[in-house]
């Protein structure tokens, strides 16, 4: 007689599990070496509390193994299903025909989307991460990567190498098709159009899908996480078909028993040391869920009760005090802020107190989104993931402010309601037809577009809504805690869009395992922009989801004002190699961004910068290049250097989602110089392509005093100067005198001086005049003249000048005495 292991379904046994694996020679069996020295050195840094868990899951992985090959069934007992009735979901059954019609009433498209989905799914052909259309034939293998042709035997789960492309492929295509989240598609098309066949399809699925994937074999058993994204879609099945015609007589028992041991599963095999971010965090949320919503099992507190203690202790560790995801990705960041909002809403529905933190803690990660989103796209910043937790065809960054959708509800926010447009479906399902009046209430407020940073994720915004809408951002934060696995080396990279279109941008994630290099080449630092040296990254990869030698990023200056913004940070990225890298930019709005790079050292090395550039047209154009791209957006790119150096433009690659790539053009100018040595460019956005992009160069005086480099920008009879002196003191640059770190000064008709910006400064002297003066540096600020200073290349005695302070520093006044300003 078989043994009965806790309550549980029959959902299948482990027989003839004993796989022989064969070890490839050379290059194989090198990793595995590596890998097995790889786990002792971990094994020696874990404290004992971590020993203890892992020592645990591996003893749980193996008894779970012998006690299949015995017979026994799991969760044969789980308590009566159903008997205590069911937890509130996001709606009763009885809402569901009050959202169909609301949906066919007021988005129409909507449904025609949702049933054209469905019959693609009905002829077995999916849309999954970035490949549409993938066909999986008649009968469904759901062990095969049907993208790669490669398909995963039933081992058991835990020796299944997931990340190994020979063996697998890309597990995450196939983990996207078992997620079932397509069924839910077929549940909401079936309701739709009543259409019995999308409901005949959906059984037949999910019972085909449990004859082939017995418990503990195979590949959709090898991560907690997806089987929480599983139990999550049962669970919308459930509640949208619950009371329908086309439900199984049998299916409530068996869906229950199933959702049963997919509990027992991902609370034995937690991911609290292995993946204690999104996986941690999605895995909580499932038995959060299932313990919720089946309070007839004898587990159902134990399993709600750890599932939100998860909740509330990744929500307090995984979010930075800005509001921005610890993973440096705005992918995870709004995939987390999913987890979030569904755990948050399940948890009201049911009465169960939701902390002021959580709500702060979402309504922050809430402001990330409206911020970054209020000048332009969302910036691409670290790993696309691919996946969503509603609708995974919804992955596109246009698709990652839908969040704030359901946030302009919950938190009456106009300004996420202006930002996010029209409601969304996942808003409706979630907040029922009571949200989607209140959202139409909501009258929207747009954010005003202004420059800020997140200092704790070190992403700082440059940005002007006229005459052309145009933002900058620049990466300077961590990259990531940990292992960084899903952040890319792109330390001080920046991004720009024109009119909310993207013009440099970073290329994206692809894939994260293939037969080639391309994982790497995408995270790499040359594939963003930014400086690479001697041809490599500024963090060298560690697997497809770690690096070594993160590099720590500084930000030294960030001064935001009304018509400048200016940021200089540094990294030691190549310490490695003798070499530090600086970079400087200064926004003069809404005109231009002027961006120095200062690369300093020993010796002779190899510097490349990169400019990724979105689809469009990329051509030469005297001192520069001029980029078209969609919508009529243009950027002139000027640049110079203090070494002679060589210009490439070339045809490289950018991936808009998860599994797909295309051509984009890439601007790269490289050269082999003695440093320390420096690179600047001028971004000058535009209405349109013009040949009129002016002039940049170095700006070659006599000079006494510390160190300055400086450069003139003419363009339609005015010049622009900048000054930039790398250590503190005096200086004379030409008619410039100051002991200013930072200088910017604007002429009209060569000599007429408009305004100027001082940063770490005291004093300003042009053409021998006096013009400022304070008793201590100024950190930054910004004056601009009433009248003109004319003559600066005179040494005439004069008063001084009529100024109009623009800044928000402290107040100045004239010393009658001296005849000059005093702070």
């Amino acid at each position: 007689m078989p043994m009965t292991i806790l309550h549980g379904p029959w959902i299948g046994c482990l027989p003839n599990l004993a796989s022989k694996g064969r070890r490839r020679e050379g290059v194989w069996s090198m990793l595995v070496k590596n890998h097995w020295l790889d786990r002792c050195r971990r094994a020696v840094r874990m404290d004992w509390e971590e020993l203890r868990m892992r020592t645990r899951q591996e003893i749980a992985k193996r008894s779970d193994f012998l006690l299949g090959r015995m017979g026994v069934r799991f969760m044969k007992n789980g308590g009566a299903p159903w008997s205590q009735g069911c937890g509130r979901f996001f709606f009763w059954s009885e809402e569901v025909p009050q959202i169909v019609d609301w949906l066919r009433e007021r988005r129409p498209e909507m449904v025609e989307e949702i049933v054209e989905h469905a019959e693609q799914i009905c002829r077995h052909r999916f849309d999954l991460l970035g490949y549409e259309g993938v066909d999986y034939g008649a009968e469904i293998d759901w062990h095969l990567d049907a993208v790669h042709g490669k398909q995963v035997p039933l081992s058991a789960w835990f020796r299944v190498r997931y990340l190994d492309f020979d063996q697998v492929g890309d597990s995450k295509i196939i983990w996207e098709l078992n997620r079932h989240q397509h069924l839910v598609t077929l549940a909401k098309a079936y309701r739709l159009t009543v259409e019995p066949r999308y409901a005949q399809e959906l059984f037949r699925q999910w019972y085909h899908w449990q004859q082939q994937n017995p418990y503990g074999r195979g590949i959709n058993w090898a991560s907690s996480l997806e089987v929480a994204f599983r139990s999550l879609s049962w669970l919308w099945i459930w509640r949208l078909l619950q009371g329908c015609a086309e439900v199984p007589e049998r299916f409530p028992s068996d869906l229950w028993r199933a959702l049963m041991l997919n509990a027992r599963h991902i609370e034995r095999f937690l991911s609290t040391y292995f993946s204690p971010n999104t996986h941690l965090l999605g895995e909580g949320v499932g038995l959060f869920f299932i313990g919720t919503l089946c309070p007839g099992s004898l587990l159902a507190q134990r399993w709600q009760k750890r599932g939100w203690q998860i909740v509330l202790a990744e929500a307090l560790r995984q979010v930075q005090p800005d509001g921005m995801h610890f993973e440096q990705s705005i992918y995870y960041h709004v995939y987390a802020l999913d987890f979030f909002l569904h755990a948050r809403i399940l948890a009201e529905r049911n009465q169960i107190p939701v902390p002021v933190t959580l709500n702060r803690t979402i309504e922050k990660m809430l402001n990330v989104i409206c911020s970054l989103h209020a000048a332009g796209p969302l910036p691409c910043l670290g790993d696309d993931d691919g996946g969503r937790v509603f609708d995974p065809r919804r992955n596109r960054v246009q698709h990652l402010v839908d969040p704030l959708a359901t946030g302009a509800v919950l938190f009456d926010r106009a300004d996420f309601k202006a930002a996010a447009g029209d409601i969304r479906e996942e808003t409706l399902w979630l907040l029922g037809i009571e949200g989607a009046k209140q959202f139409e209430k909501l009258f929207p407020a747009q954010r005003a577009a202004s420059s800020f940073a997140l200092k704790s994720s070190g992403i700082h915004v440059m940005s002007t809504l006229k005459p052309l809408i145009q933002q900058l951002v620049i990466d300077a934060g961590p990259q990531a805690l940990g292992r960084a696995g899903h952040s890319h080396a792109d330390g001080m990279s920046l991004q720009l869009s024109v009119n909310r279109q993207p013009v440099l941008i970073d290329p994206g994630t692809f894939v994260y395992v293939g037969s080639g290099t391309e994982r790497d080449r995408f995270r790499a630092t040359g594939s963003h922009n930014t400086v690479q040296v001697d041809g490599v990254s500024q963090a060298e990869p560690a697997g497809p989801f770690g690096w070594q030698s993160l590099p720590n990023v500084s930000v030294n200056r960030w001064a935001c004002r009304d018509s400048f913004d200016f940021f200089s940070g540094s990294h030691d990225g190549y310490n490695r190699h003798s070499v530090q890298h600086r970079r400087q930019v200064f926004f003069l709005k809404p005109h231009f961004w002027f961006i120095r790079d200062v690369l300093e050292g020993d010796g002779q090395h190899q510097l490349d910068l990169s400019w990724h550039f979105a689809p469009g047209t990329l051509s030469t154009i005297p001192g520069g290049v001029m980029f078209y791209g969609a919508k009529k957006t243009a950027l002139t790119l000027l640049f110079t250097a203090s070494h002679a150096c060589s210009q490439e433009i070339s045809q490289g690659w950018y991936s808009p989602v998860y599994g797909k790539k295309e051509r984009s053009p890439v601007l790269r100018i490289s050269a082999q110089a003695q440093l320390p040595a420096e690179f600047v460019t001028l971004l000058v956005p535009v209405s349109q392509a013009s040949t009129h992009v002016g002039l940049l160069q170095p700006f070659k005086e006599k000079h006494s005093g510390v160190p300055v480099r400086s450069y003139q920008y003419s363009i339609a009879g005015s010049s622009d100067y900048l000054f930039f002196a790398d250590q503190v003191g005096m200086w004379q640059y030409g008619s410039w005198s100051s002991d200013a770190r930072f200088l910017f000064g604007s002429t009209s008709s060569g000599k007429n001086l408009n305004r100027f910006v001082i940063c770490d400064g005291s004093y300003l002297e042009v053409g021998g005049r006096r013009i400022f003066s304070a008793k201590t540096a100024v950190v930054r600020d910004e004056w601009l003249f009433d009248t003109r200073v004319s003559g600066l290349d005179t040494n005439e005695t004069a008063a001084p000048p009529r100024l109009s302070h623009t800044g928000t520093g402290p107040k100045w006044a004239y010393d009658t005495a001296i005849r000059t300003k005093v702070l």
